[in-house]
């Protein structure tokens, strides 16, 4: 379950896991935008998706597949370390699109697709002031499954060359990864609240708590809409527990 699959990248729960830097994650990320256009996903993994995903095969594929999966938070950072006796550096999603959008500024063009319908305006008007960035397209998150494909063809003609997908997870991840082809996106990131952060809607956690890998402490804690992920959190422990006796390692 844990055994490493290639240079760089692990395996937790039969999900891939890159040991990647956030600057080197830009860097990745701004080759394929360099290079002839071609579709990329990419996954930050946190507890929630292990334990969502366990019940969700179309999810399970959508990880597998995509191009880099980065550890969003510290319990991946700490999933890894008693599982795999491998240290790996967080690159949440947050701070992906932020320096991405830094490093890139009037040269990239963003399609925001997610959150509810009026906030993904205000985040495309918010980055672009901001960041100086090209606002491709915008589209809300409220579409059943019969709009997917005309929502993947906003984004394919928008020419964007990043597609911010902010639906939730499991949709988001699954969205991307089932339409890369039609939409032909340089780089697509299932984002979560990205787009409500940028927007103003929802508050990015202290730098504090960032810097320790704490945020989600703060955020389950202080919010009560998401006091409903704290048993998906205790439920992650217990499976990383269980695996770490399974194989019979100590501490």
């Amino acid at each position: 379950m844990t055994t490493p699959q290639a240079p760089g990248r692990l395996s937790l729960f039969d999900l891939p896991l890159d040991i990647v830097s956030l600057e080197a994650t830009l860097d990745r990320l701004e080759g394929w935008l360099d290079a002839p256009r071609a579709p990329h996903t990419v996954v930050t993994l946190n507890p929630e998706f292990i334990v969502q995903s366990r019940t969700q095969p179309d999810f399970v594929n959508a990880i597998q597949v995509a191009d880099l999966v980065t550890a969003d938070g510290v319990g991946i950072v700490w999933a890894a370390r008693q599982l795999a006796g491998v240290e790996v550096p967080r690159a949440p999603g947050f701070d992906i699109v932020q320096g991405l959008m830094k490093r890139r500024g009037e040269r990239l063009r963003v399609f925001f697709l997610g959150a509810k319908p009026g906030v993904a305006e205000v985040a495309a008007q918010n980055a672009a002031r901001e960041y100086g960035i090209v606002v491709a397209g915008i589209h809300h998150g409220y579409f059943d499954l019969p709009e997917d494909q005309r929502v993947a063809e906003l984004v394919r003609d928008s020419r964007a060359d990043l597609l911010l997908t902010a639906m939730g997870a499991g949709r988001q991840e699954t969205f991307n990864q089932y339409w890369r082809q039609v939409m032909n996106t340089p780089v697509m990131i299932g984002c979560g609240g990205v787009i409500d952060v940028l927007a103003g809607t929802a508050d990015l956690a202290p730098a504090w708590t960032r810097r320790l890998g704490v945020e989600w402490i703060w955020r389950v804690g202080l919010d009560r809409k998401r006091w409903n992920r704290a048993p998906r959190l205790a439920q992650f422990v217990r499976l990383v527990r269980a695996e770490k006796k399974r194989q019979g390692k100590k501490g």
